[in-house]
């Protein structure tokens, strides 16, 4: 096997001093990762990573590594590696397949580059290597035991999978732990696209109506925080619960074709596609700046605007300008892809400090127990959030109360 591919492997000093800041604002994985150095838990386990090339999920890799993994990692969004990062994580001895603004052809190549070690566990981040294994390469699934998916749109493709009979290993939804979409989802994502909406635009977000598409934790953190700088917040929804949970939290809710008309900014979050379609694009004011939360550029249609807008031109590094046919622009940021990653450093890394723990205990749970489980998308275990949680809270200097042996027997008995 070609043991990396990369842009320039002298980039890797750079990337050395990124992964080392992360690794000192990360205290789960940096214990957890002095475990691992002396128990050796992955010794001879093969693993495979599709995951954003950045410092917090190289330094991922090299807790793992650390454990004695056999590694193989590649990009899942062909703008958010950085390559001086994956130069340095093929200067620490990991196989890197990862180059920033790859082709489509460049990328699914090191995603099946990355799974030519035949892996025993996959850890995913959108699907695609699942989804490999499944269509293009099954050869390569015969030793899988089973992975983990950390994104809420892997594991709706995850559970269509299981759903038609076809999902060939177990794959554990970490995204649907605790100590994951309660804080990676709402805290991080909410922060780390507000930062990539004022770095790129370089404009305020107070006394601007912004529009959240989708009322799920990435959705509420996004819409707290612009709440929070001062925007006047406007929510999309399809589902009429989580519509009230919005009206209640005191934002105004509306159809997005009703929206369009009003917002500055727009913000998908969804996990579907054509979320934003041109007929909403239309709609909106001149100008309006458009960015995209989820995992794949289809939640904004830009395959429609591509081929009905009269005109393109950057407007600004990471913003394309979009002319359409009634004289009014649209600005997209990131091609439509993750704002916060695509054109940005993504999720701060104290969150990802607990979505990594999350990942890395879910595979030890793979690698130990993958002979009974069953092809079926498994939640994360209570014991494992809880532990993370301990750690976590130990890390910050905080303590918590303890049930009583009388409190324990009182919640546990029927009688008063």
């Amino acid at each position: 096997m070609k043991k990396y591919e990369v842009k320039d492997i002298k980039l890797a000093p750079s990337g050395h001093r990124k992964i080392e800041w992360v690794k000192h604002n990360m205290p789960l994985l940096a214990s957890i990762e002095e475990d691992f150095l002396k128990t050796k838990p992955f010794e001879g386990v093969k693993i495979s990573l599709s995951i954003h090339m950045e410092a917090k999920t190289a330094y991922l890799c090299q807790v793992l590594a650390a454990g004695g993994a056999d590694l193989s990692a590649t990009g899942s969004n062909v703008l958010s590696t950085q390559d001086d990062v994956a130069a340095a994580l093929a200067d620490s001895g990991i196989r890197v397949y990862a180059v920033h603004r790859a082709t489509e052809e460049e990328y699914n190549r090191h995603l099946e580059m990355c799974l030519e070690h035949k892996p025993n566990i996959v850890i995913d981040d959108g699907g695609d290597l699942v989804e490999i294994l499944h269509t293009k390469r099954p050869e390569l699934a015969e030793d899988v035991w089973g992975g983990c998916e950390e994104t809420t749109t892997g594991i709706i493709r995850l559970k269509a999978m299981e759903a038609d009979g076809v999902l060939k290993f177990p794959m554990v939804a970490v995204n649907d732990a605790d100590c994951k979409h309660l804080f990676d989802n709402r805290y991080g994502t909410g922060q780390s696209i507000i930062t990539s909406l004022m770095a790129n635009t370089n404009l305020i977000i107070a006394g601007k109506t912004v529009v959240v598409a989708g009322y799920g934790w990435c959705g509420r953190g996004i819409a707290m925080r612009a709440n929070a700088m001062g925007a006047s917040v406007i929510i999309t929804e399809i589902d009429p619960v989580k519509a009230m949970e919005a009206r209640m939290d005191g934002y105004q809710v509306m159809p997005m074709i009703k929206a369009a008309e009003v917002g500055d900014l727009f913000v998908s979050a969804t996990g579907c596609c054509k979320t934003i379609a041109m007929e909403h694009m239309l709609k909106m004011k001149d100008r309006a700046i458009l960015a995209n939360a989820g995992h794949f550029n289809v939640e904004i249609d830009m395959a429609a605007l591509e081929k009905e807008a009269v005109s393109k031109n950057e407007a600004r590094n990471n913003i394309t300008a979009y002319h359409l046919v009634n004289g009014k622009s649209v600005n997209v940021i990131g091609e439509g892809r993750l704002a916060n990653i695509a054109a940005g450093d993504g999720h701060p890394a104290e969150i990802m400090d607990l979505s990594f723990a999350v990942q890395v205990l879910s595979a030890l749970y793979v690698k130990d127990n993958h002979e009974k489980l069953e092809n079926k998308v498994i939640d994360v275990s209570g014991e494992i959030d809880r532990k993370i949680a301990f750690r976590k809270l130990k890390s910050w200097g905080t303590e918590i109360d303890k049930l009583t042996k009388e409190q324990e027997e009182y919640l546990n008995s029927w009688k008063i």
